[in-house]
C-alpha cells in the first residue's frame, strides 16, 4: 500500500496534468485567433490611409478657411482617457502595461489640474479602476476577443459628444500596438482634438475638386476617421491580446511539463525507497525466522 507521501505526489501530478491540458488548449485557441487578427488588421489599413490621404488635401493650404469641432484646439482643463486593455486574464502583462502607462499618465494629468474622465474598454481595466474608487464614465465589454465596427463606432461617438459639448477638451487614448507575434507595444496617443496630417511627399499629389464645401467635407469625414482610429486600435489590441495569451499559455504549459517530470522523479524516489523498505523488512523478517528454528 502507498505512504500517505506517495498518495499526495501522485495526485498533485495528475492535477498539474489537468491544468497542462486546459493551458494546452488556450495555446492552440489562441495560436488559431491570431492569423484572422492579423488578417483584419492589415485589412483596415489601406481604409484608414485613404482618409488620411484626403483630409491631407482638404485640411490643406487650399482649404484653409475650412474647420470643424473636432480640430478645435482649446485650454485643456478635462482630458477623457480610453484605455484598452482586456475582457480576459491568463495573458501575461498584456492588460496590466497598459493599465499601469494610464495610470500614470492620470496621475500626471490631476497633478497639473486638470479634471479626468474615465472610458474603459475590456473588463480587467473596469475592474482594476473600480476597485481603485476611479469614475468610470462609461465601459465596453466583450469587446476585445472579436471587436466589430460597430463597438469602435459606439466608443467614437461617445467621446466625440462629450468633446462637441466642451465636457472633455482633449482624449488621450492607450492601447497596445501590435507588431508581430513576439512584439506588442503599450502605446499612448492624443485622439482628440484631430490634427489634420500634413502631406509627406511620399505619395502622388491629388488635386480634389470640393462638391459640397470643404467644410462639409471635413464635417463626414473626421467623424469617420475618428471612427476608422478607434477601430483599428481595437484591432491592433486584440491581435496583441491573442499574442500575449498564446504565449503566456505556453509558458504555463512548458512549466507544467517541467513540473510534472519533476514530480514523476519525486514519486519514484517515494516508491522505491518503500519498495526498500519493505525488502529490508523482508530480508529482516527470514532471517529472524532462521535464527528461531535453529
Amino acid at each position: 500500500m502507498a505512504s500517505a507521501a506517495l498518495r499526495d505526489t501522485r495526485r498533485r501530478i495528475r492535477s498539474v496534468e489537468a491544468i497542462k491540458k486546459i493551458t494546452r488548449a488556450m495555446e492552440l485557441i489562441a495560436a488559431s485567433r491570431i492569423p484572422k487578427a492579423v488578417a483584419r488588421v492589415n485589412a483596415s489599413k489601406p481604409y484608414t490611409a485613404k482618409l488620411i490621404e484626403v483630409i491631407e488635401t482638404v485640411g490643406g493650404a487650399s482649404s484653409a478657411d475650412a474647420t470643424h469641432m473636432l480640430l478645435e484646439q482649446r485650454p485643456v482643463n478635462t482630458v477623457g482617457v480610453v484605455v484598452v486593455a482586456a475582457d480576459r486574464g491568463l495573458a501575461g502583462a498584456y492588460s496590466s502595461n497598459i493599465i499601469r502607462m494610464a495610470e500614470q499618465a492620470i496621475i500626471e494629468q490631476r497633478q497639473a489640474g486638470r479634471d479626468i474622465v474615465l472610458y474603459t474598454v475590456g473588463k480587467t481595466a473596469q475592474s482594476y479602476f473600480r476597485y481603485r474608487n476611479y469614475r468610470i464614465e462609461r465601459a465596453w465589454l466583450g469587446v476585445t476577443d472579436t471587436p466589430g465596427y460597430g463597438d469602435a463606432r459606439s466608443i467614437a461617438r461617445t467621446i466625440m459628444e462629450a468633446y462637441a459639448s466642451e465636457e472633455i477638451d482633449e482624449v488621450q487614448a492607450f492601447y497596445t500596438q501590435f507588431r508581430s507575434a513576439i512584439t506588442q507595444v503599450p502605446t499612448q496617443f492624443r485622439l482628440l482634438p484631430i490634427v489634420p496630417p500634413e502631406a509627406t511627399g511620399e505619395r502622388p499629389v491629388v488635386n480634389y475638386e470640393y462638391e459640397p464645401s470643404p467644410a462639409e467635407i471635413l464635417d463626414r469625414l473626421l467623424p469617420r476617421y475618428v471612427e476608422a482610429t478607434v477601430f483599428n486600435m481595437l484591432l491592433e489590441a486584440s491581435a496583441s491580446e491573442h499574442s500575449a495569451r498564446r504565449r503566456a499559455m505556453k509558458a504555463a504549459t512548458d512549466n507544467a511539463e517541467e513540473l510534472i517530470r519533476h514530480l514523476t522523479v519525486q514519486a519514484n524516489r517515494a516508491r522505491q525507497a518503500e519498495i526498500t523498505t519493505a525488502i529490508t523488512e523482508i530480508v529482516g523478517g527470514a532471517e529472524a525466522l532462521a535464527e528461531s528454528g535453529s
